[in-house]
C-alpha cells in the first residue's frame, strides 16, 4: 500500500501527542508513545491509517496508565517519606491557581464514563466522526449524539467542581 507517512506524521503527530496527553497527563511520555504509534504503524502499514493511530494511540494509552498505577502503589510509601523530608517551597499564587484549574477539568475527565471521555478526547485530536467510529467501533450517526452528551455531562462535572471549589 503506497502511503504518505512523512504528510501523516505531520498533520496528526501534535493531535496524537494531545489525545495521549490527556489521557496519560505527562506531555512527555506522551510524546514517547506518540512515537511508538507511528514506530507500529509504519511495521503494520494499516489499512485506514489516521484511524488507526489513534485506536493504538489509545490501547498504549491504556497500558500506560495501568502501568502508572501499579508503580504509584509500590512506591506509595517512598512518596510518603520523601514529602515529609521534601522542604515546602512557596509558587507563585497564579501558577497555584492554574495547577488547581487543571486539576478541577482533570477530575470533571475522570468523573466520566469511558466512552465518553475516548469520545471527547478522540475529537479534541481532530478525527472527524468517522475517523472516530472507525477507532472506537460506534456507527457514525452514534458518534454525533455520543459526544454531544459527554460534552454536556463533562459541562455539568466541571460547573459542579467549581461550585465545590467557590464554596470552599
Amino acid at each position: 500500500m503506497s502511503f504518505d507517512w512523512n504528510d501523516l506524521y505531520r498533520s496528526t503527530f501534535r493531535d496524537l501527542v494531545r489525545f495521549i496527553h490527556r489521557k496519560v497527563w505527562d506531555e512527555e511520555r506522551a510524546m514517547d508513545l506518540a512515537q511508538e504509534v507511528f514506530v507500529r504503524a509504519l511495521r503494520e502499514e494499516p489499512e485506514r491509517p489516521r484511524a488507526w493511530l489513534f485506536t493504538v494511540a489509545s490501547n498504549l494509552a491504556t497500558d500506560e496508565i495501568r502501568t502508572v498505577l501499579r508503580r504509584r502503589k509500590h512506591l506509595a510509601l517512598l512518596k510518603s517519606e520523601q514529602e515529609t523530608r521534601a522542604s515546602s517551597e512557596d509558587t507563585p499564587q497564579t501558577d497555584m491557581v492554574k495547577q488547581e484549574r487543571w486539576e478541577r477539568v482533570r477530575g470533571a475527565l475522570d468523573t466520566l464514563g469511558e466512552r465518553d471521555r475516548e469520545i471527547l478526547l478522540l475529537w479534541d485530536a481532530g478525527l472527524s466522526y468517522q475517523e472516530i467510529a472507525e477507532a472506537t467501533g460506534l456507527s457514525p450517526g452514534a458518534v454525533g449524539t455520543t459526544l454531544a452528551r459527554a460534552r454536556k455531562r463533562l459541562v455539568t462535572a466541571h460547573e459542579e467542581m467549581e461550585r465545590d471549589h467557590a464554596a470552599r
